[in-house]
């Protein structure tokens, strides 16, 4: 580019020409772009930023673009993807990229950034779950000074390279270095390379002094960098290269219900203390993480009903019943410790008795309050978790209410105070905390009450039928009004992920489909069939009439008929009549003069519609109720209900109700007579635009909401995120999940492959979790002992055809299950605590199936399971700890230091550290990083020697 200098009063200053350099492949209509914090770059205006060039350079397409800036010019920037109208059709994830040119730079030099596009596995690493726990040590290394460039750029064929790399885990006294085919890269010598210096944030960096001329940094598949003397280069180029290649970090964890936990000081259900002796066993074990269901206060109906985690009464509310009401004061008077160990007694039952529980843990709670509770509200740790919570806003001091208010405060002050204690514990034995986001708020909650403006509350949610909701039952969730939401950047999304932070350094995001789209009821369905995804692009009515498809009533409401046929009139229509006929009948019998009359209205002849007070599935629900309380039905309640709803879903269309011109096809359209009845050409149409509807025209309108909605929450917090992503899976899902860096989920029996009835660990790819089972399904023991033929088909299919297996999930099978899974690529295996439980046939005792979690088919289902053997249990059980550990330090898995004893009584710290094979000659240590296939790569890593 022309370089016209930077004018400074009147005198003339010649710039620093900064040329940017991406290789990067995008699609037709799309570019590249480079905005930053400065206004030569935009200041984060996207439209201003600076448009970048294509240039095929061999087989890669590089993006360069080049700015006149000031010698001493320091920015923040990244990269973008944008279309013609530079609207951002993707951005780059992770921290900010810094420029800082070299002090003492001469204006008219050129400096050449060399950078690569950062994906969202690369800001993993910088993920508080690996930075705060896992590579903690790492972390903590002292910032060095750079060496300084010893040879100034006196000589024309000198070029000054800054070497930048990301190494997230370091082992203490381990240098990086850079070694390549030239003399100042040690000719491939290690201890001739170039040491590089810590920069902090696990970045690497050093300059060196070049000779012009074509080199490369390594050979083969290794990383090149070509300065040909023959053009005119840059005199400075900055090499950013991304991560370190090693072999990807892997780690195990274990999955338990807060509730489901049990110990020796617990009150009928886990409390967040627990957690520590969880951590302990965890970290005995060799896991590095432990992954919790929801813990919010979900005490919405008063009853057993709210032990459904996943509807909470507030999302940064705690839940009261996993409060330790010993731990509120360390004076406790004598009859409130009699009143404690004698509930213990009474609640330590073998499921969770919910309502019995939580009411005692607030009796007791209340007690100590009276006794204690100016102490703790004065205090300054109270005032600072108050002040950080805004509860002024809430409720006015002068409230009659304000005493009641403050109970509550109180019992939220020790949740928080006893989470975080957990917490803290978890992080210093290197042990993530995993906590769960829920899709869904309660109708009723705080936050609908609070933000009304943000949730559609005409409408509740449910999911089409797919492997957890096989009846089309309705969640009853509000949907959430993304275009409001988005008008202050999604504050309440930002807020929620800032809560969690304070206790979890992961997070699994339920139902991460519901962030690309979101399976919509109108407020009246009980039942969820009769809906549609949104966002989502209708058929219109002009789309159906070009393809003949004009009588939308008779599409659009329910098909009910009565037609008697002369036998003269024998035909294929009077066939079908007498079917439907039939099928009526058969559904109402006898009651179908009392159905006729009190829910239908003849319209024309043989022809019915529902009345007025029957044309909902509520209206027709909160009638039966009425009729049954008078005994006027002939026929159970429940069964003359299902019937009526299936009438009721007897269409082919749903007409929206915003615009009467737009249509969506219902759910397994298919499957309703009222498409068996249609001709074929309608029939054909409807088949072609319902699979259009559901498979593919939604495709980019779902990812274009997906990269608007999951980037604000990823940048809330710096918390690992993975997604449930299991069931009826768009196509555009897993690519949007891979680009932003997220870790999606596979569970062997439910496979993302169509074409498998069992999933193949050894073919996960690295960025998912892996498990044999989950909370929304069987145990896999239970899964195992169910179905013969199954059991047959998988243990031919992953065993082998000439095995026999067990009737029993004997704990060979168990280990057999578990191997396969720590020994997957994916990045994390984590195991419900029942499946390894199923190691030892001593705690397989109880029947299997009650060990399930949740029947997701049944909306009431009691959330109760309790495991039955405490941790102080299984911390003794060395046998099975030995077992677990033994699975995981075998698979090449990390897992955390623990102290172990020797022969001699002598005490040793032993770490792995997977993905680095150790060279030791002397006092001289070598890490070698280590590719997917086990091959070492040269020399990255040497010690630093004195």
């Amino acid at each position: 580019m022309a370089n016209l200098g930077l004018f400074t009063g009147t005198k003339v200053v010649k710039s620093v020409n900064v040329s940017f350099r991406l290789p990067y492949y995008t699609h037709w209509g799309q570019r590249l772009l480079v905005c930053g914090s400065e206004p030569v770059l935009g200041s984060w205006d996207v439209k201003k930023g600076l448009l970048l060039s294509p240039a095929h350079q061999g087989e890669e397409l590089i993006w360069c673009g080049s700015v006149a800036v000031p010698s001493e010019f320091s920015c923040e920037y990244g990269y973008y993807v944008v279309d013609d109208e530079k609207s951002v059709l993707r951005r780059e994830m992770g921290k900010k990229r810094k420029l800082v040119l070299p002090e003492g730079i001469n204006g008219g030099e050129n400096v050449e950034l060399h950078d690569l596009w950062q994906t969202g596995g690369d800001a993993i690493p910088f993920r508080s779950a690996f930075k705060d726990v896992i590579f903690r040590q790492s972390w903590g290394l002292n910032i060095e000074r750079p060496l300084g460039i010893q040879n100034k750029l006196d000589m024309e064929d000198a070029v000054l390279v800054h070497f930048k790399i990301c190494c997230p885990n370091v082992e203490e006294e381990t240098s990086v270095y850079v070694i390549g085919s030239t003399a100042k890269l040690g000719q491939w010598k290690v201890h001739d390379g170039l040491k590089l210096n810590y920069a902090g944030d696990s970045v690497w960096q050093a300059d060196a002094v070049m000779q012009k001329g074509n080199f490369s940094l390594e050979t083969g598949a290794h990383r090149d960098l070509s300065i040909d003397s023959s053009k005119v280069q840059p005199r400075y180029i900055f090499l950013s290269d991304g991560m370190m290649r090693e072999m990807p970090w892997r780690g195990a964890g274990v999955a338990i219900p807060m509730f489901s936990v049990r110990s020796e000081a617990d009150l009928g259900v886990g409390e967040f203390l627990d957690l520590k002796l969880l951590v302990d066993w965890a970290v005995e074990s060799g896991f590095h993480l432990v992954q919790l269901l929801p813990i919010n206060d979900t005490s919405v109906h008063g009853m057993w009903w709210d032990s459904y985690p996943y509807s909470s009464l507030s999302v940064f509310a705690l839940h009261p019943l996993y409060l330790r009401v010993e731990a509120l004061s360390e004076n406790l008077p004598e009859n409130i410790k009699k009143e404690i160990q004698e509930a213990r007694e009474q609640l330590d039952g073998k499921d969770v008795d919910y309502e019995a529980t939580l009411a005692t843990k607030l009796s007791i709670a209340k007690k100590v309050f009276e006794q204690e509770k100016d102490l703790i509200l004065n205090s300054r740790s109270f005032h600072k978790y108050f002040s950080e919570n805004e509860l002024e806003k809430l409720v006015s001091k002068d409230s009659l209410h304000y005493d009641i208010i403050r109970f509550h405060y109180y019992i939220q002050f020790h949740l928080h105070l006893q989470l975080s204690e957990a917490a803290e514990y978890a992080r210093n034995k290197g042990v993530i905390l995993k906590g769960d986001l829920p899709i869904g708020v309660d109708r009723n909650s705080v936050d609908t009450w609070v933000y009304p403006n943000l949730f559609r509350m005409n409408t509740s949610t449910g999911a089409p039928p797919d492997y957890f909701d096989k009846n089309g039952q309705n969640w009853g969730f509000p949907t959430y009004n993304w275009e409001e939401m988005s008008k202050d950047n999604y504050a309440w999304w930002r807020a929620r992920l800032t809560q969690m932070a304070k206790y979890f350094t992961a997070y699994r995001i339920d139902h991460i489909l519901g962030f690309f789209r979101i399976w919509e009821l109108p407020e009246h369905a009980m039942t969820g069939l009769i809906g549609k995804f949104r966002p989502s692009i209708p058929l219109s009515k002009e789309e159906l009439e070009r393809e003949g498809i004009w009588d939308f009533d008779r599409l659009s409401l329910p098909y009910i008929r009565q037609e008697f046929v002369q036998v003269t009139e024998f035909s294929l229509l009077a066939v079908i009549w007498s079917i439907l006929l039939m099928i009526i009948n058969e559904k109402f019998g006898a009651s179908w003069t009392f159905i006729v009359s009190n829910f239908l209205n003849d319209y024309q002849k043989g022809c019915y519609e529902f009345k007025e007070d029957s044309n909902t599935e509520k209206k027709i629900a909160s009638k039966l109720k009425m009729l049954a309380e008078k005994s006027m039905l002939l026929e159970s309640e429940d069964k003359i209900c299902r019937d009526l709803f299936d009438l009721l879903k007897n269409i082919v269309l749903i007409r929206d109700p915003e615009d009467a011109s737009k249509f969506y096809p219902r759910f397994n359209l298919e499957d309703t007579s009222s498409f068996q009845d249609l001709d074929d050409h309608s029939k054909n149409v409807l088949r072609r635009l319902y699979y259009d509807y559901y498979f593919h025209r939604q495709e980019n309108l779902w990812r274009q909401n997906a990269l608007k909605t999951l980037p604000a929450l990823l940048n809330s917090s710096d918390m690992l995120a993975c997604g449930e992503d299991l069931g009826l899976i768009p196509a555009c899902v897993h690519p949007v999940m891979q680009e932003l860096g997220l870790i999606g989920l596979r569970i062997q029996r439910m496979p993302s492959e169509s074409d498998l009835e069992f999933g193949i660990p050894s073919q996960y790819s690295y960025m998912t979790v892996c498990a044999p089972s989950c909370h929304d399904c069987s145990t896999f023991r239970a899964w195992w002992e169910e179905d013969e033929e199954r059991r047959c088909r998988y243990f031919k299919n992953l065993v082998g055809p000439d095995a026999i297996p067990s009737s029993q999930c004997v704990p060979d099978i168990a280990h057999f299950v578990i191997r396969q899974h720590v020994e997957a690529p994916s990045m994390w295996a984590i195991f419900p605590l029942q499946d390894l439980l199923a190691l030892k046939e001593e705690y397989t005792t109880r029947p299997a199936t009650e060990e399930t979690i949740n029947d997701p088919t049944n909306p009431k289902h009691y959330w109760r399971y309790r495991v039955h053997v405490t941790l102080e249990s299984l911390l003794k059980d060395k046998e099975l700890i030995a077992t677990i550990k033994g699975l995981v330090r075998g698979s090449g898995r990390s897992h955390p230091s623990v102290q172990e004893t020797d022969e001699l009584g002598n005490q040793e710290t032993i770490v792995l550290i997977p993905g680095k094979h150790q060279v030791t000659t002397g006092q001289e240590k070598i890490s070698v990083g280590k590719q997917l296939n086990g091959v070492p790569r040269e020399e990255t890593c040497v010690p630093q020697v004195s």
